[in-house]
């Protein structure tokens, strides 16, 4: 292929110039078409095709083969790659591999089982969402790794492909040992009861103790700091919280500046709290924490829970004083004196919560001065 004609090297010169000629040449030799490098080309993305092809492969069907070999509805299939994130490209375009119609054959698989069609793609969801955190991060840190100054494309294009091909085996791995880890966990602290057992279908709502915790002050540091000085705040809070959560404690979510916390009973979450809040206390890069605990029927859903109980501790962290958790009457009577030390916090109107609700304030129990 004459790349000189096609305009691609236009603007590189010595050693650049001999480096994309060489990738381009090895791609093309490999099958990739003179419109998929030049698209590569126009987007800037020319040295990331080895590891695309690396992953999956050669592309052979359009959206259409894909559903008709799967025997899945095209639609329906469309809505769950959407369900899980992914782009979609014109239906007419050979965009996916055989991996692509390995998966589109699991998913035959798990409807064929009897799994609910909602369901399913609440779990595709899911488990789009997390994973595609999970690869924003790992490519990051392994672009960072393997780019340095000086280097050309035809090397980084190689370099990114071999630890594709080395790696990923690893990762994906990793990611169905880390499932299984979490499904024991869970099951571990799970329970059918009776009334489930007769009536053949599980409980959606349970009574769980609630907490979200915040770092007071984030948004008036959004306003003076950098977007990075604001990730690393968010990644140090996510990082005090793992070290204090342990179960029956669960971390449910992050949101930003905050996180939820999740418990079957409300003491172990209460002491996981405290221990956070004197994590990020002894932190001089954190501002102070706060928190709000309330217990009740909660909608499990998804991975997230959902409903009043979940209102009402959000609403609590937002009235909570720095270094301080308010919990509800339910909360206080539940847990007790063992262990704690309470002060009255008075009546709280809440937004959004149409009574007012009682407070507690609560402390770990100092010993008793000899």
């Amino acid at each position: 292929m004459d790349w000189e004609a096609t305009g691609l090297l236009d603007g590189l010169d010595g050693e650049a110039r001999d480096a994309r000629r060489r990738l381009l040449d090895e791609l093309h030799a490999d099958g990739v078409s003179r419109e998929e490098l030049e698209r590569a080309c126009a987007e800037d993305r020319l040295v990331l095709l080895p590891i695309e092809r690396a992953l999956f492969g050669e592309a052979r069907l359009t959206a259409s083969q894909l559903a008709e070999e799967a025997r899945l509805p095209l639609d329906w299939l469309r809505h769950a790659w959407r369900a899980m994130g992914l782009s979609l490209p014109p239906a007419d375009e050979v965009a996916y591999s055989e991996q692509d119609l390995e998966a589109a054959r699991r998913v035959k698989t798990y409807r064929e089982s009897g799994l609910p069609d909602d369901e399913l793609l609440g779990i595709m969801r899911v488990m789009g969402t997390s994973l595609a955190r999970t690869a924003d991060v790992v490519r990051a840190a392994f672009g960072r790794a393997l780019l340095e100054e000086g280097v050309e494309e035809d090397e980084l294009a190689r370099r990114y492909a071999l630890s594709a091909e080395a790696l990923l085996p690893l990762a994906e791995a990793d990611v169905a040992y880390l499932l299984r880890l979490h499904m024991r966990e869970l099951i571990r602290q799970d329970a059918i009861s009776h009334a489930e057992l007769r009536s053949g279908e599980l409980s959606r709502t349970t009574d769980m103790a609630v907490a979200f915790a915040d770092l007071v002050g984030f948004t008036k540091l959004g306003e003076e700091s950098d977007v990075e000085v604001l990730g690393d705040v968010a990644s140090l809070l996510l990082e005090h919280t793992e070290q204090v959560v342990a179960a029956p404690v669960r971390l449910v979510k992050t949101i930003g500046d905050a996180v939820m916390l999740a418990a079957p009973e409300p003491a172990p979450l209460l002491a996981a709290l405290l221990d956070l809040i004197d994590r990020v206390d002894a932190d001089e890069r954190l501002p102070p924490l706060r928190a709000g605990v309330a217990m009740g029927p909660t909608l499990q859903r998804f991975g997230d829970l959902y409903g009043a109980t979940v209102n009402v501790s959000a609403r609590l962290c937002a009235r909570a004083r720095p270094s301080s958790i308010l919990v509800t009457d339910e909360i206080h009577d539940i847990v007790g004196p063992d262990g704690f030390d309470w002060s009255r916090a008075g009546e709280k109107k809440l937004k959004g919560i149409a009574s007012p609700v009682h407070a507690w304030r609560a402390r770990r129990a100092q010993p008793d001065p000899a």
